[in-house]
């Protein structure tokens, strides 16, 4: 069987609570895939803050699910999964509604990146397709599936053990981070520049949606501090996030030189072009990692924790905790004090954890 006579579909969520990260990954994976040949699909909830239309304007069919808050979440898995109020449903009902998508096409591969769903869903689609693939980064439920991805650093199969059944295969760690192909493109010149602890220019990128409008805090936080006059900031934004107009605003008054983008498409380049990046410890991460770019990194929910921590524990970024803003407004000056001079020693460190080819390693494996 040949990669142009698979058909594979995406089940994820973007919204204004979820964020866009578990969408655009698997866009990046559907990418790859369907340059090989496949056929890829997409079911997404209609939640605030959807991607439906991005996905839609990336050439690839989405069958939409309409929000059912009103059906409540069953108190089961209340009780069992942490996340279980992303889903704006009951699995018994996401399952219902997929399994009436899924059995018309049969598909090769029913990828499931979602942390509001576990066994009990994966089980009620299993009948309508060869091989289901989930995409978790939290080792906190049950799975039932052939095939078990968890892209964090350091993370290992034996973390998985009890949770999954005894015939799935895992693929762990960053060797798996599903980057889009710019990323490795950009590794070699990005590494090369950073032959200096020089700060000449800061990339701002709090997640795609940022919904607690932590980039205008971070900007507040700088305004005072003591960046070099000649360092420039630019700041990138998810198009769906509700604070656009308010980073803007803020951007404005910076006494450097300051510019918001948003949804842009060439962000291995802005990246590779930064000397230190002020994100969230999130699946941008690897991004980073893969361009050798040094981080602060702001843990925005608890699910980034366990990646902050790896990071921070070889050098690789640096943590700032949001919370002491406030109370200790000079605690971002001495964190960005203390990073400049090991801008290069970290780089190193970054380069490391990723080398950016992992989307290349998973469709080589789902193809095999």
């Amino acid at each position: 069987m040949t990669a142009k006579e698979y058909k594979i579909v995406f089940r994820c969520d973007a919204s204004i609570q979820i964020g866009s990260g578990h969408v655009m990954r698997c866009l990046t994976l559907a990418d790859e895939l369907s340059r090989q040949g496949a056929e890829c699909s997409f079911i997404c909830r209609q939640h605030d803050g959807n991607l439906i239309k991005e996905i839609q304007q990336q050439g690839y069919q989405v069958y939409p699910l309409p929000l059912e808050q009103d059906l409540g979440v069953e108190s089961e898995s209340k009780a069992i999964l942490a996340h279980a109020d992303w889903l704006a449903s009951t699995q018994h009902r996401d399952a219902e509604l997929s399994c009436s998508i899924v059995e018309k096409m049969t598909p090769d591969w029913l990828i499931v990146d979602h942390y509001a769903l576990d066994e009990s869903w994966e089980k009620k689609l299993k009948p309508y397709c060869k091989k289901i693939m989930v995409i978790d980064d939290l080792a906190d439920r049950k799975h039932h599936c052939d095939v078990l991805l968890d892209q964090n650093f350091g993370r290992e199969p034996q973390d998985y053990a009890a949770h999954v059944n005894e015939d799935c295969e895992l693929l762990c760690g960053s060797n798996y981070a599903l980057l889009r192909p710019e990323f490795a493109e950009w590794r070699s010149y990005s590494l090369e520049r950073r032959q200096h602890n020089k700060l000449a220019s800061i990339l701002i990128n709090l997640g795609g949606v940022d919904k607690d409008n932590m980039t205008t805090k971070i900007l507040k936080a700088l305004q005072n501090k003591s960046l070099p006059d000649s360092c420039s900031i630019t700041i990138v934004m998810g198009s769906t996030s509700p604070w656009i107009e308010a980073v803007k605003q803020q951007a404005a008054i910076m006494q450097w030189r300051t510019v918001v983008k948003v949804g842009v498409n060439n962000m291995a380049e802005l990246m590779g072009n930064s000397d230190l990046a002020i994100g969230a410890a999130g699946s941008t991460s690897w991004e980073r990692c893969c361009l050798g770019l040094p981080t602060i990194m702001l843990v925005l929910a608890d699910n980034q924790q366990v990646i902050a921590n790896a990071l921070e524990a070889v050098g690789a970024a640096r943590t700032f905790d949001i919370n002491i803003l406030e109370a200790e407004p000079l605690a971002f000056d001495q964190v960005i004090k203390s990073v400049v001079p090991k801008i290069k020693e970290m780089s190193r460190a970054a380069s490391k954890v990723t080398d950016g080819l992992g989307v290349l390693r998973l469709s080589g494996f789902l193809f095999q």
